[in-house]
């Protein structure tokens, strides 16, 4: 919905205040479908030709999640430490292997199914199923899981941040795409010299659009976009974070409800909830 409205402020601010101050709209619309196709078709193959199916993939995918609402709210990282406290207090109470099967079997197990939306993630199940995995078997070290778990979230979001990069660089070759059909529009307008000098402005302001609208569509609309991508990238991020900083915790030998206000802590502010919030919540899930 922001997103939407952004880009509704911007735009309106730009086309309005030139029709305002007198402009004639009609010359940008009439020139508007010529240079969206030479520029976007041009910037479109290139960013086709620069990136690999996967981040060509991971890009279109991206965006569309930029016109989504983030799903990584206060109540979702409730339910993941309620499901990381239960986990644990199982295996304080009952020893590391009872929760083999739960380990082994997630799609299977009471404890994920009970916390349905960070159970239903697969990034997030098998990042915490691992690691318990390597808890469980014992032959690692907190300082060698950690190190582990440095290195995978490295990974991710290297990785996840792909896509971003890519759009970042779309963003950035669009002004110059604007320039290449202004200079076509220009070219255009030199082979019709004699024409009367009301045809030649319209063609030249035809060929300034061009210019303009490949900085409007580079800062105005794709920029914004790539970060917003890279923000809810990071948002990924962070909640590996907790996972990681609440299972190390447990292994230094802290309590369930202590390794799980380790993990609280690490979140943004934001969406981090209180520890009466979290307490109760853990509680009321028992």
């Amino acid at each position: 919905m922001f997103v939407i409205i952004g880009f509704v402020v911007a735009l309106g601010c730009v086309f309005g205040v030139f029709v305002v101050h007198g402009g004639n709209i009609s010359v940008v619309l009439k020139a508007l479908p010529f240079e969206m196709i030479t520029i976007m078709g041009a910037a479109v193959g290139a960013f086709i030709a620069t990136n690999q199916p996967k981040v060509l993939k991971g890009a279109v995918a991206g965006l569309a999640s930029c016109f989504k609402g983030s799903k990584y709210s206060k109540a979702r990282y409730m339910e993941l430490m309620a499901l990381l406290y239960d986990l644990l207090q199982k295996a304080r109470k009952e020893g590391l292997m009872s929760i083999e099967k739960d380990v082994e079997e997630p799609h299977n197990s009471p404890l994920f199914k009970k916390y349905s939306t960070v159970g239903s993630d697969h990034h997030v199940v098998e990042f915490i199923t691992d690691y318990l995995r390597m808890m469980v078997s014992g032959n690692l070290n907190a300082h060698e899981i950690e190190s582990l778990m440095d290195s995978e979230i490295d990974t991710h979001h290297h990785e996840a941040h792909q896509p971003a990069a890519a759009l970042q660089r779309l963003a950035g070759g669009l002004p110059a795409f604007g320039i290449v059909a202004a200079v076509l529009g220009v070219v255009n307008t030199m082979g019709s010299v004699g024409q009367p000098p009301a045809v030649l402005g319209g063609m030249i302001g035809s060929a300034l659009v061009g210019t303009f609208l490949g900085i409007l569509l580079s800062y105005g609309i794709f920029e914004p976009l790539a970060g917003l991508l890279e923000q809810k990238i990071d948002e990924g991020t962070k909640e590996l974070q907790c996972i990681k900083t609440t299972l190390l915790a447990s292994m230094q030998g802290y309590a369930p409800q202590i390794a799980v206000e380790f993990g609280r802590k690490v979140l943004y502010s934001t969406e981090r909830p209180s520890f009466s919030e979290l307490e109760g919540h853990v509680k009321g899930k028992k």
